[in-house]
């Protein structure tokens, strides 16, 4: 039985030179961002650095200190991850490959097309995580279990 990525966080830390690369097949993406007298603005728009249209929204914050969220993969939907406040490392594993990247700042996405098992994890206490999905809330569309992903991403 594969261990789940969970208990197994060591890999590549990936900084912003990475921006639009393949990382596993999730990417980095650099959001616009306009800054002024009046504060900051970023963007991101439909077809350019949001490859899907948005189905679902949610946030994640308040994370207990030590305690991973994710930890799942997705057989469809996709996701775009944003992390608006503080700082957060993600985990992203095609099956073959498993990389970690930081967030910390709304200018800086994290698409995570389907079948990607993520976990995200070591949240500052000020973190809040903004997720846009593709697809609406959907039980059958989790992969919770590791190798269920592997056998999902055996080529």
């Amino acid at each position: 039985m594969q261990k789940s990525p969970r208990f197994a966080m060591q890999s590549i830390h990936c900084d912003r030179a990475m921006t639009q690369q393949n990382l596993s097949h999730a990417r980095l993406v650099e959001l616009a961002e306009f800054l002024d007298a009046k504060g900051s603005l970023v963007v991101a728009e439909l077809g350019a650095q949001l490859p899907f249209d948005v189905k679902r929204v949610f946030v994640i914050s308040g994370v207990p200190e030590g305690e991973p969220r994710g930890i799942h993969a997705h057989r469809e939907c996709q996701q775009f991850l944003v992390c608006v406040s503080g700082s957060v490392k993600a985990m992203v594993d095609d099956g073959e490959r498993r990389e970690v990247l930081r967030l910390d700042r709304p200018s800086l996405g994290l698409h995570m097309p389907a079948l990607t098992w993520g976990t995200q994890y070591d949240h500052s206490p000020d973190a809040v995580l903004l997720v846009l999905a593709s697809h609406p809330y959907d039980p059958a569309d989790y992969v919770h279990e590791y190798d269920e992903f592997l056998a999902l991403t055996a080529v």
